[in-house]
């Protein structure tokens, strides 16, 4: 059987989920409101358009699964639609900007027992999956803090070459659309925060977006790890590092490089990570680049989800969590 997906949204990302669709399923139909959008796209990998994303899930019946790739505020409308009309959803980060459109997307997949997925990629980057089985197998010990950098770049003509980055009510915020990988990764290895403090600045976006480029927070998690994040937009020319710190009582662990895809460094009482895989290269956007590009292992989970009865790498609380993280973080920054 072939599962057969269709997407909602066929802005930069949206081509690298078309690809790996035709490596494990097959794409029937796109929508977008851009006409040479979906003109590429039909000359590209043979799918059926619609430029009314609610005419594709009424007329396109035999779709297992609805991509959903729009702009980020967007997510909860087309995810509730995609959900209400039966079918499963895949749905890229931010999940949403508020922890109320989160719950409202969890609560349509479970009132329509359909399956809600949730983009966060970076999980299956192989220094990111080898730290957290070091963590669950208590290599480290007592955990006692975690720093996370962020510092990349993103200049004027990244915002201005979209209507909606930049915009708050549409794009949200610095940590929803470039960093949200890296707040699930802090839920992923060490659970919920109970308090957050912080600044943010915007020093050098004043005529190009409505928040931040800059924030500096302090956390402190329920489990008693303390936690920094640094991170920023004004990397100059390029991006430099994307990195993640822990400190434990038996061992210490920095995953580096500009997309979480070294193990720069570790230091382990009678234990070592080893063997490492090399890890896909990182989404090229041609004047910038993005996280790591782990959209294939994405897709060959939800199709071992829905194939094999396997189980969701993030599904719809996950995502929320992150949601909520990052809500609360700008509510004691902004």
């Amino acid at each position: 059987m072939s599962i057969k997906f269709g997407i909602i949204g066929c802005g930069r990302i949206a081509e690298r989920h078309a690809e790996h669709i035709g490596n494990t399923g097959k794409l029937i139909a796109v929508c977008d409101l851009r006409q040479e959008r979906l003109d590429f796209f039909k000359d590209k990998f043979g799918c059926k358009t619609y430029s009314d994303y609610k005419e594709l899930l009424k007329e396109e019946k035999e779709i297992d699964v609805v991509s959903v790739c729009t702009p980020n505020a967007l997510h909860p409308e087309h995810t509730v639609r995609a959900l209400r009309e039966g079918f499963h959803v895949l749905c890229e980060k931010p999940m949403a900007t508020s922890v109320v459109d989160a719950e409202r997307m969890i609560n349509a997949s479970l009132n329509s027992n359909k399956r809600l997925f949730i983009v966060k990629q970076n999980r299956f980057n192989p220094p990111v999956r080898a730290v957290k089985e070091a963590i669950d197998r208590g290599k480290f010990g007592k955990i006692f803090s975690v720093q996370l950098n962020c510092f990349w770049n993103r200049n004027p003509n990244y915002y201005k070459s979209s209507d909606w980055k930049g915009t708050l009510k549409i794009d949200g915020g610095t940590l929803f659309t470039q960093f949200s990988h890296f707040i699930d990764l802090l839920y992923y290895f060490f659970g919920d925060i109970r308090e957050a403090k912080g600044f943010s600045e915007n020093y050098n976006h004043r005529d190009t977006i409505e928040f931040e480029d800059t924030g500096v927070v302090a956390i402190r998690f329920y489990n008693g790890v303390l936690g920094t994040i640094n991170y920023t937009v004004n990397s100059y020319a390029r991006n430099m590092e994307g990195s993640i710190s822990i400190f434990g009582e038996n061992g210490t662990v920095k995953i580096g490089g500009q997309y979480l895809n070294e193990l720069e460094y570790q230091k382990f009482q009678a234990f070592e990570i080893k063997n490492l895989p090399p890890g896909n290269p990182p989404n090229n956007y041609g004047e910038y680049k993005g996280s790591m590009s782990n959209h294939d292992k994405v897709y060959r989970n939800v199709n071992d989800v829905l194939l094999k009865k396997d189980v969701i790498a993030t599904n719809g609380f996950e995502g929320l969590k992150t949601v909520e993280i990052i809500q609360k973080i700008y509510s004691v920054i902004n």
